[in-house]
């Protein structure tokens, strides 16, 4: 049976009543108070206090305050008035037992209405979120494709540029083969009236001085030959020799390469290239920006602060499809398994992660740490204790001054010493 409080008093004024409660050696909390626009009530087992009210109350702007043993309630009147008493005086149990029902069922009411609110408002909120998000996107997706278009610009008034100068060197060199062609022909025409000329000069000094005639032979001259107008060859024609060389991948001359690993490393490269192309022949629909590991792991990173833990592990997998050798997208799918309870996956992202942060450098030290934490947190969300203190001390190791780690670290150490 409870102990009820008779003890307590009490005064008003036309907007408010103040009343005071003695509860001495007992710990009161908000929980254990309860107050309706007509009901109050003051239940500290097996202590318990109870009022129906004389007229309603404003129980949203009415207070209650707990120090000293005493709780003071400042209880504001919805009309202005002075009571007879503060509660009502009544003797019929029926109708207090319907007021007192009446004032819980108001109370349930009002509770489910601000949790449908709250609901409604955290829809709104996630919505809002989501359009945020997709703005973002459609901003970042614009600024690459004016990007790209910038660069196409540019790269054709370049090319027409370029073109441009090579037609006019066709044609300057045209001009230029031109004026040699006309220069020769020129020479030659003088080469053929100065041989003229001699020809006549030698034909003059030796015309009174004949030889007969041999017989059976009409006359014959010995200088017939030489007085024949000489036949000149035409110009020959101009034309391009073209020069082809052995093709080389790497810039150094053969001489100096060394053509064994060359040729081991041309064929790794051809074989990754062939492994990839036959992974991603079902990713051949996507967009350029979203074949970069590098831009999938920004947008799963997003995705991630924004809650959206699914879709950032779907963003971290499509990375890991296009380049395995990442630590960082192993470390932060680690951290959304984490988050959605995919404890042993998020033990293998992190064993992943510290297997490719080989060997260990001051640069990658904070991402070691990240790693040994959140597979040791898995490690003990399995109840492996054991194993999640390995990797919390490997993680002081590397970080002796984190004293969130070292607190975690002592945690579990009491949880194995209670088990």
């Amino acid at each position: 049976m409870p102990v009820w409080l008779r003890e307590h008093s009490w005064r008003q004024t036309g907007s408010a009543v103040y009343l005071s409660l003695p509860v001495r050696g007992v710990r009161v909390t908000p929980a254990n108070i309860f107050c309706t626009d007509q009901y109050l009530k003051v239940s500290i087992p097996p202590f318990l206090f109870e009022a129906i009210l004389y007229a309603p109350i404003d129980e949203t702007n009415s207070t209650a305050k707990i120090g000293n043993g005493i709780i003071f309630f400042t209880l504001c009147k919805k009309e202005e008035a002075m009571w007879d008493s503060l509660t009502i005086e009544n003797d019929n149990k029926e109708k207090l037992q319907y007021l007192r029902e009446n004032a819980v069922l108001k109370a349930h009411e009002k509770a489910k209405e601000e949790t449908e609110a709250k609901k409604v408002t955290k829809q709104e909120h996630k919505k809002y979120a989501l359009e945020a998000t997709m703005k973002l996107e459609e901003a970042e997706r614009k600024r690459i494709e004016d990007l790209k278009e910038k660069e196409r610009q540019k790269v054709t008034k370049e090319l027409e540029l370029w073109k441009k100068k090579q037609e006019d060197a066709e044609k300057h060199k045209r001009v230029q083969e031109g004026g040699e062609l006309h220069q020769d022909v020129e020479q030659l025409k003088e080469r053929k009236k100065e041989k003229v000329n001699k020809t006549r000069i030698l034909n003059e000094g030796t015309s009174e001085t004949r030889l007969k005639p041999t017989k059976g032979h009409g006359s014959y001259s010995m200088f017939s030959e030489n007085l024949k107008e000489e036949q000149l060859p035409a110009p020959r024609s101009t034309a391009t020799i073209k020069i082809n060389f052995t093709s080389r991948v790497f810039p150094t001359a053969l001489r100096e390469s060394r053509v064994a690993e060359e040729e081991e490393w041309l064929h790794k490269q051809a074989e990754a290239r062939r492994v990839i192309n036959a992974d991603l022949s079902d990713l051949e629909d996507l967009e350029e920006q979203e074949k970069n590991p590098d831009w999938l792991k920004d947008k799963g990173n997003k995705m991630f602060a924004t809650g959206n833990y699914l879709a950032a592990v779907n963003a971290y997998n499509l990375a890991v499809r296009l380049n395995n050798k990442l630590p960082l997208l192993y470390l932060n799918r680690a951290a959304c398994h984490l988050k959605l309870r995919n404890l042993h996956k998020a033990i293998e992202d992190s064993s992943k992660a510290l297997e490719l942060l080989t060997p260990p450098v001051p640069d990658n030290e904070n991402a070691r740490v990240k790693a040994y934490v959140r597979r040791g947190t898995a490690f003990c969300q399995l109840e492996l204790y054991t194993e999640g203190l390995q990797d919390y001390e490997a993680a002081l190791k590397i970080d002796p001054k984190n004293r969130t780690i070292e607190k975690d670290a002592e945690k579990i150490r009491h949880l194995i010493q209670g088990t």
